[in-house]
């Protein structure tokens, strides 16, 4: 799970090996899971899938489907590869933690997504602060089945590079961050969930689709990069996106005009409301603690 991608934080890892790659990346260690450990994810995966039924985009639905990601204990990368790099030529790479920014953002850029070998401990199943396997696998991995999507991605690893030259990387946390982690789609059915750190999350599954606490606003790229957001909490406002190509339509262009223009104007705090916002929601502001 990047859901700071603007730190280098690296989350402990009982199956880390002592050295690692100048990437980053180590071997997964497939056959050193417990059967403790497929268990926890089953039970984890079962207790989603029956949440996100009616509560998840299609797409996130399919992609488990296409991938067979599934119940029956934590996925091997190396099936998953090859079945993701034949849809949309991406891979899984095994890394101990969240990476440096250089490094992940490279990965995303090169078709490789890092992710967590390790699962939560039992006295973690509700919520864990830090990424685990569970969350990267069940949460990001499905959409990189969907070409748009994953080409989103790539895109936005081309410009996290950019940014860290130009010195813009916190506002381009923000992009992630209410996009991939927490990003809501307009479907024909009503809102859906297709952020990761929401299709992983038993509360905020709910919290974001039914709670009349949260805002839920029209996705706009220099809105989004203006308003900050907090990592210890649900949500105070969710951008929600007409589709997958609005999103990488919006991430493709050079972001130098965004960030010229966020120099001149006001950051904005989690739970504003614009008067320009597209509002689906007006929240009462009084977000659920964890």
């Amino acid at each position: 799970m990047q859901t700071q991608p603007e730190g280098g934080f690296t989350a402990p890892n009982p199956h880390r090996p002592a050295e690692t790659a100048a990437d980053f990346t180590i071997t997964q260690a497939w056959d050193a899971y417990t059967p403790e450990e497929h268990d926890r994810w089953r039970r984890l995966f079962e207790r989603q899938a029956e949440i996100l039924k009616d509560r998840a985009a299609p797409e996130f639905l399919a992609g488990l489907d296409a991938l067979a990601i599934a119940a029956d204990g934590i996925p091997d990368f190396r099936r998953l590869n090859d079945e993701l790099s034949r849809r949309t030529g991406w891979q899984i790479v095994a890394v101990p933690g969240l990476v440096p920014e250089a490094i992940f953002f490279d990965h995303l850029a090169h078709k490789r997504f890092p992710s967590t070998c390790f699962i939560r401990r039992e006295d973690q199943f509700d919520y864990i602060q830090e990424p685990d396997v569970f969350h990267d696998v069940f949460g990001h991995v499905p959409l990189l089945s969907n070409p748009v999507f994953a080409d989103y991605m790539q895109a936005y690893g081309e410009g996290g590079l950019k940014a860290l030259r130009l010195g813009t990387l916190d506002q381009l946390a923000r992009l992630y961050w209410y996009t991939v982690e927490f990003g809501l789609i307009q479907t024909p059915q009503g809102l859906r969930i297709y952020g990761a750190g929401i299709v992983s999350s038993e509360g905020e599954s709910r919290f974001s689709l039914e709670s009349a606490e949260p805002n839920r606003l029209g996705f706009d790229v220099r809105r989004l990069l203006r308003t900050r957001y907090r990592i210890d909490d649900f949500q105070e406002t969710y951008f929600v996106i007409d589709s997958y190509r609005q999103l990488f339509d919006a991430t493709l262009p050079d972001f130098t005009p965004h960030y010229e223009a966020l120099k001149t104007l006001p950051e904005l705090e989690p739970g504003t409301v614009l008067d320009s916002d597209r509002v689906f929601t007006r929240g009462t502001g009084r977000v659920k603690r964890h």
